[in-house]
């Protein structure tokens, strides 16, 4: 019986990446991407199943998971990939910019979770990971807004990673630093320039397939050029001082 992934946001960068390196294991995709052409031309490249959607909105994620049941009727792994960069000026406040750039990054992800978990109970339990970001784990002032919303995703895994591991999902995250996708083309040059190096769309997806199978819940795992990926640890957060103990 194959393994069957669903991956958002799929028809290029780290998503068209991941279906690749899936496929060539022999899993089934599932791909969804607002570019109806591009992610068509993948699905046949990868001998998978397609939707042209916007997973800013809940019914993407519900007909995504419908179609994995329906075309191969299980589902194993999720990569909730889509994403775009803010670039919201708090100056000049762009309303439905905002909105769609919080649909895209949190409800994307939110919505997808919710699709995809009775399938995976149903299938014998599996894997989630999403795409954040360093800037999910730190304060990166070039784009404020895009940097709350990775951090948004990375509390949720966090937060579900214990209640969905006993459904026997695992759930995790993928924070890579800057990667040479279209959400970065124009800054590229600059980084070249610079000297800075960028991942390849093939690291990160490295560190995504492992991500699916990490042993502990919520592990977020920082990918960097020339690194092998390593977990990220929070400090500890301290607790009330003085007080009466808790009985038992």
């Amino acid at each position: 019986m194959s393994t069957v992934a669903l991956i958002t946001g799929a028809a290029s960068g780290i998503g068209a990446a991941v279906a690749r390196r899936l496929s060539a294991g022999g899993v089934k995709c599932v791909l969804v991407d607002l570019d109806g052409e591009g992610v068509e031309r993948l699905a046949k490249e990868v001998d998978g199943a397609w939707l042209a959607a916007d997973v800013g909105t809940e019914e993407a994620s519900l007909e995504a998971v419908a179609l994995a049941e329906r075309r191969y009727g299980r589902l194993d792994l999720v990569h909730l990939n889509a994403g775009i960069p803010g670039r919201v000026d708090l100056a000049d406040f762009d309303l439905a910019r905002y909105r769609q750039v919080v649909g895209v990054n949190v409800d994307g992800v939110v919505f997808g979770v919710r699709a995809s978990v009775p399938l995976l109970v149903r299938s014998g339990g599996g894997a989630i990971v999403v795409t954040s970001s360093l800037a999910g784990l730190v304060g990166f002032a070039g784009d404020p807004i895009y940097t709350m919303t990775k951090h948004a995703v990375v509390g949720l895994v966090r937060a579900l990673a214990e209640p969905l591991a006993e459904q026997k999902i695992r759930i995790g995250a993928v924070c890579p630093g800057f990667t040479d996708t279209p959400l970065v083309a124009e800054a590229r040059q600059m980084f070249l320039n610079a000297g800075f190096p960028l991942l390849t769309v093939e690291d990160v997806a490295a560190a995504v397939e492992s991500a699916f199978y990490a042993e502990t819940p919520g592990t977020l795992l920082i990918v960097q050029p020339g690194r092998q990926p390593v977990p990220y640890r929070y400090a500890g957060v301290p607790g009330p001082a003085g007080g009466q103990r808790p009985p038992g």
